[in-house]
């Protein structure tokens, strides 16, 4: 009793937006929606579960340069990375409140679940995996780099050097990709849809284990290819931490 799981969640990591959130197609409510069925089904209660503080400046100045984050000070340029162009005309503050805090929140979130994996051998995060972002770059609804900021953190810390990123996301992760371009101790692996955004041809050299799958791809071939290209990958490389981004950008 009283124990808690590697889980982490928190409920500000959901957007309500006055109902400007239902322009865009992807739910932004669903982070919620997991919880409440890992909920009810009895593996989460309202206290066995792990949650984060919002990522504080300093933190995101560890990856994130400061002209970057003035960047988010523009509605207009939050409005081109979520792909919400009516952001463009609200209060700053107001797109700080109810957009951009729960996405602190969330890349505060997978620097924790890093650290609790590190902890436990394990670790789920049900938000984060904003593998669109990078150093100084936001785009695809990812405004922070949250798989870059837990890998470098925990580098900081001393508690990992090497790192291996498994990306099943149907988009190219391109933006952690970007950051750790050249950096010989984070292994990619990313299983994506060659036929959809972000088509990032330069973002593609940082990828060792490249995937690249047709739309329509079935259950059983998919599963497959994962299969086979995730035991090639663990035969090339030994990490210190694997993350998995299951898709929840």
């Amino acid at each position: 009793p009283g124990t808690k799981l590697p889980v982490v969640y928190h409920p500000d990591y959901n957007i309500s937006f006055y109902g400007l959130e239902k322009i865009h197609p992807f739910d932004a409510g669903k982070w919620g929606k997991i919880f409440d069925i890992l909920k009810n089904s009895g593996l989460l209660n309202a206290t066995n579960f792990h949650v984060p503080h919002e990522a504080t400046k300093q933190e995101l100045l560890l990856v994130h340069s400061q002209s970057y984050l003035n960047k988010l000070k523009w509605s207009a340029y939050v409005a081109t990375v979520t792909e919400v162009p009516v952001v463009a005309f609200l209060p700053n503050c107001m797109v700080q409140r109810r957009v951009l805090r729960p996405f602190r929140y969330q890349t505060a979130g997978t620097i924790l679940a890093a650290g609790l994996a590190l902890d436990h051998g394990w670790a789920v995060h049900l938000g984060g995996g904003f593998h669109h972002a990078s150093a100084n770059q936001g785009g695809g609804f990812c405004c922070y780099a949250d798989i870059t900021l837990a890998v470098q953190t925990l580098r900081g810390q001393g508690r990992i050097r090497r790192a291996m990123v498994v990306d099943l996301d149907a988009h190219q992760g391109n933006g952690y990709a970007r950051d750790f371009m050249g950096d010989q101790d984070v292994y990619i692996m990313d299983v994506y849809n060659k036929g959809i955004y972000p088509h990032d041809e330069y973002a593609k050299a940082a990828i060792r284990r490249k995937v690249e799958i047709r739309s329509g791809t079935s259950d059983e071939p998919y599963l497959k290819l994962v299969d086979e290209n995730l035991m090639l990958a663990l035969n090339e490389f030994s990490p210190d931490l694997v993350v998995f981004n299951a898709g929840t950008d």
